[in-house]
């Protein structure tokens, strides 16, 4: 499968994904919360990073990826495709492509975390809130090699 760039077009397919993903994983948000951050990503977080991502057999985003500098921001997989090996992918193509070395993870995703972990990445330090000041304990990961 290949990795594809993103374009400004598909944003909102991307955002829809971002929900779906969230809804399904993210059980310790509110309903407030997904509705903060949702035209976040569509209108100021897409245009802040890398975008790359993964196709389904209709050419649909199947999941996608976000780098900033060295830092991993983003990485959902829509529900219907997760367990593929998507996020593995992603990551891998992050750290090759970007050289990422830093990802940050909310603390109550424990399948984040684990995944992470797996990939060789060690948590560093950690934050009460999240950058938004809202009440998620936010780990700063870093891959081994590279902890600060």
């Amino acid at each position: 499968m290949e990795i594809q760039k993103i374009n400004r077009s598909e944003y909102k397919e991307v955002v829809d994904l971002w929900e779906a993903s969230v809804r399904a994983t993210h059980h310790f948000l509110e309903e407030d919360d997904i509705l903060f951050f949702k035209p976040l990503i569509l209108n100021e977080y897409l245009d802040a990073v890398e975008l790359r991502c993964t196709r389904d057999e209709k050419s649909e985003i199947s999941g996608f990826s976000g780098v900033a500098g060295k830092n991993l921001e983003m990485l959902f997989i829509h529900p219907d495709h997760r367990g593929n090996g998507l996020g593995e992918k992603l990551l891998k193509n992050a750290i090759e492509e970007f050289e990422i070395s830093h990802v940050d993870v909310n603390e109550a995703n424990e399948q984040a975390l684990k995944f992470y972990q797996k990939y060789g990445f060690k948590t560093y330090s950690r934050s009460e809130k999240d950058p938004t000041g809202r009440p998620y304990p936010i780990l700063h990961m870093a891959l081994d090699h590279k902890l600060l």
